[in-house]
């Protein structure tokens, strides 16, 4: 059953091009496969949830997205092993990607919470967690 699961989250990007490069990669790690792609967008799907990033106006670009004003604060996703955490901080790292509270890491959550925090290019924080 499907019902009140998230069907899909779409979320408006500075640069589209971007956030193609850094999510295709860490979305098909994660096991997720493109789904639709148009001019102004793209989206990657698993199960039957789906992640949309659109190219947002020029119109709207003149301020910036900051995870402390008011809506999205983070993307949160499962991994299925604390190996899995380490294996893609490496590859972070490796891409050059920022990775948040690195003095913490992997236990920045607290004692019992293993993840890995780190920055898209929008600097949308995102948080892969072990079990």
């Amino acid at each position: 059953m499907n019902h009140g699961l998230i069907h899909h989250i779409e979320i408006y990007v500075s640069n589209l091009n971007k956030t193609i490069h850094f999510w295709d990669w860490f979305l098909s790690e994660l096991g997720y496969t493109p789904f639709q792609k148009w001019e102004g967008g793209q989206s990657w799907k698993l199960g039957e949830t789906y992640l949309v990033f659109v190219q947002a106006e020029e119109r709207f670009l003149d301020i910036p997205y900051h995870r402390c004003r008011v809506g999205l604060n983070h993307l949160a996703f499962h991994a299925d092993s604390r190996k899995f955490v380490d294996d893609m901080t490496k590859k972070l790292q490796q891409r050059g990607a920022t990775i948040l509270y690195a003095d913490q890491h992997p236990f920045a959550g607290g004692e019992n919470h293993y993840a890995v925090y780190f920055e898209d290019p929008d600097r949308v924080k995102v948080e892969l967690i072990a079990p």
